[in-house]
């Protein structure tokens, strides 16, 4: 059995996930990274991205999580994110929506720097809500 270590997700309206796992994956902003128990200490920014956690018998869950930090610590991991919501969660067309409208944005002459990198944000966040849905139906 692969050595497990606890997990928390929390977000400014609930506990959204909390147990033992043998591992999680997620994207931080210099990349992919795969955190099993004994990882070293550190924290650091989460962008939005497909959060994958390895239960603890050994089956893999899929989930969105938009921004948000991970502290990694001797005796537990936690992520405190804006959001995170499991693939049933997600409003599909919602998000097909503001995947379109930040797509639109981004065509726009002219933007401001603040507002590409706003309308970037948005279409990544869409992007994986999207991504998160569609992983219900491959199981990946």
């Amino acid at each position: 059995m692969a050595a497990l270590f606890v997990f928390e997700v929390h977000t400014p309206h609930r506990l959204f996930y909390s147990g033992s796992v043998q591992a999680i994956v997620l994207t931080l902003l210099d990349g992919e990274a795969a955190i099993y128990a004994n990882h070293s200490h550190f924290t650091a920014p989460v962008v939005p991205c497909l959060l994958k956690i390895k239960d603890k018998e050994g089956a893999w869950k899929t989930a969105f999580s938009s921004d948000g930090i991970l502290e990694v610590t001797s005796h537990k991991t936690v992520l405190v994110t804006d959001t995170a919501e499991w693939p049933e969660e997600i409003d599909q067309e919602r998000a097909k929506i503001s995947k379109e409208c930040a797509e639109e944005t981004l065509k726009e002459a002219g933007l401001l720097k603040f507002e590409a990198e706003t309308a970037a944000t948005a279409l990544k966040r869409a992007e994986m809500r999207l991504r998160a849905r569609e992983s219900e139906k491959t199981g990946i």
